[in-house]
């Protein structure tokens, strides 16, 4: 099945033709092209408030990612939002799952019954083989349980495995609205279509789903705690013009570029598509930039952090937030120089990077280890508070 283009998808491909017209890139594939941040422009105020901590898929760090007792350690954690990544069962119900080849996720391995499920799929563009979301309906789905995907570097989380079921959207929306009581604070949630492409072709339509789910829980409105994100450009674009989406949007970026794009002909970047005129033209439809955190911050050569570019001048002056992902605590993901020790699985600096990343003005934070962030959060808007008494 191919999705028809929408006229506002239509428009966005112009806008990638457009780009094109400009100045060509010069930094390495993947590296930022704006301009250091001392030569841009003030920053506009901050569309979300004090910077939000963001649960990737939960406390990742802590037990296997989206499941519910992820979620719900995160906000024992202090987290502001809590992220679900979606993709559909064959009986088109939505569920969280990093992505919809569930191979290292789940058990599913270990079930014989679900032994010839296994295949290999085009996953925008690239050769997958293993099980696939689509290819369950949910009570099948229902007898797998989650796994830590990284064991290795996890060890702690992967003593939970086999405990928790994969949670439907409505169960985490569910349990937002029970965390939002219990805590006392708003809870958010932050769910990202993935791979809406191939879903489309497989014959699903996740934004659809999406929108009758957020609005049987009162969360279609624009001042909804309610952020939905995608790498690719279309179904945002959608969601505002066929479904009838009135909550924020978040624009995911990377190296490459979106796959229905380029699926479609039109084959801009990423890089082109956070130039500063662009941003604007992305600011009529979303609401927040959600860029992997070497575009605010790339790494210099020797993997230590370097120094800031002007992606978050440059979206704050287009009206746009920016909230960089992932912060994760594990030496092996860390800059060079926020690592302790050797081991890969140690426990480096997190927090210290994050507060070079919140000092960039950014509004949010995606972290697996949600209680560093929050650390580093509060060490910052202390660090502010002092300084706006003493200029007082």
């Amino acid at each position: 099945m191919t999705r028809p283009t929408s006229g506002l998808a239509v428009t966005a491909l112009a806008l990638g033709l457009a780009v094109a017209a400009g100045p060509a890139a010069t930094a390495a594939p993947g590296a930022p092209t704006s301009t250091p941040l001392a030569a841009a422009p003030a920053p506009a105020a901050r569309s979300l408030g004090e910077p939000l901590v963001i649960a990737h898929r939960g406390a990742s760090g802590y037990r296997p990612e989206h499941t519910l007792a992820a979620y719900e350690l995160a906000v024992t954690q202090g987290a502001d939002v809590i992220e679900p990544d979606l993709t559909m069962t064959r009986d088109r119900v939505l569920v969280a799952r990093h992505e919809p080849e569930i191979g290292g996720t789940t058990d599913v391995v270990t079930h014989p019954e679900f032994a010839d499920r296994r295949t290999t799929k085009q996953v925008d563009g690239t050769a997958v083989t293993g099980w696939f979301v689509e290819d369950f309906t949910l009570a099948e789905l229902k007898t797998l349980r989650a796994e830590e995907r990284l064991p290795l570097l996890r060890p702690g989380s992967a003593r939970y495995d086999g405990r928790f079921e994969v949670p439907t959207f409505e169960e985490v929306l569910d349990l937002r609205a029970r965390l939002t009581r219990q805590s006392g604070r708003t809870i958010g949630v932050i769910p990202e279509i993935k791979h809406s492409t191939f879903l489309h072709r497989a014959g699903l339509d996740p934004e659809a789903a999406l929108v009758r789910a957020v609005t049987r829980h009162g969360l279609n409105t624009r001042k909804a705690p309610l952020w939905t994100q995608s790498f690719e450009w279309t179904p945002l674009v959608d969601l505002r013009e066929q479904h009838g989406y009135r909550a924020q949007l978040v624009f995911l970026a990377t190296s490459g570029g979106p796959y229905d794009l380029r699926a479609a002909g039109t084959s801009r970047t990423y890089a082109d598509m956070l130039r500063p005129e662009s941003l604007v033209e992305l600011a009529r439809t979303v609401d927040v930039i959600g860029a992997e955190k070497g575009l605010v911050i790339p790494r210099r050569a020797d993997g230590t952090l370097g120094e800031p570019t002007s992606l978050v001048a440059d979206a704050h002056a287009a009206g746009l937030a920016v909230t960089p992902w992932t912060f994760r605590a594990e030496n092996q993901f860390l800059p060079v120089d926020y690592r302790v020790g050797t081991d890969p699985a140690a426990h480096g600096r997190l927090a210290d990077e994050v507060i070079a990343y919140l000092r960039t003005g950014v509004d949010g934070v995606f972290c697996d280890q949600p209680d560093l962030c929050v650390e580093a959060r509060d060490h910052v808007l202390a660090e502010e508070g002092e300084g706006a008494r003493a200029a007082g």
